[in-house]
């Protein structure tokens, strides 16, 4: 029986490769889609406001056409006061009209693999349980820890890279890492 090269070609393609500049409008307008506009109103939101995300750790799914049809991004954190560094994903979004093509997936497994590569010892996440499990994610480690902001306890999850990453970490998740540079104005 011979495989149709039809059937091939309806298969969705894509492609992960760190973001750029020129990814920002459309990476903002599929954010917008895939989550709305009150995506901005939270909590690991207030973590990310006015910083980059961490050196290397910002990735697109690029479709066929070249299109960014996903995308994650990880951000530089500490876990309490002067606690441990750590990282913060999020958001991870695909093109409603690509759900279920394996995008989110292999976006995930990128994004911890390249923070392990990098020697990141842990990641946080606030998100659903079912979906983020996985990937090796649990709310087990997170129980002292605690967000700026209004959060449901049960979904603020995280991944060990290093074991006993988490070990002792208590208090407020903090933004850390590098700062947006502030737009200059004309005179």
């Amino acid at each position: 029986m011979e495989m149709s090269a039809e059937i091939i070609a309806h298969a969705p393609a894509f492609v992960l490769v760190a973001e750029t500049a020129a990814d920002v409008a459309a990476r903002e307008a599929l954010l917008d889609r895939a989550m709305g506009p009150k995506r901005k109103t939270k909590s690991s939101e207030k973590l990310r406001r006015g910083r980059r995300p961490s050196e290397g750790l910002a990735f697109v799914a690029r479709d066929a056409s070249g299109a960014v049809a996903g995308t994650v991004r990880l951000w530089d954190v500490t876990l309490g006061e002067g606690g441990a560094a750590a990282l913060l994903l999020g958001p991870l979004a695909v093109d409603p009209s690509l759900k279920n093509a394996g995008i989110g997936s292999a976006l995930m497994r990128h994004a911890v693999a390249e923070a392990a590569r990098l020697g990141h010892a842990a990641i946080l996440l606030v998100g659903d349980a079912p979906y983020y499990e996985r990937f090796g994610f649990s709310a087990a480690r997170t129980g002292a820890l605690a967000m700026p902001g209004p959060y449901e306890r049960h979904r603020l999850l995280a991944l060990e890279l290093v074991e006993g990453a988490l070990d002792g970490a208590s208090g407020t998740i903090k933004a850390a890492g590098r700062r947006l540079k502030a737009p200059t104005l004309a005179a």
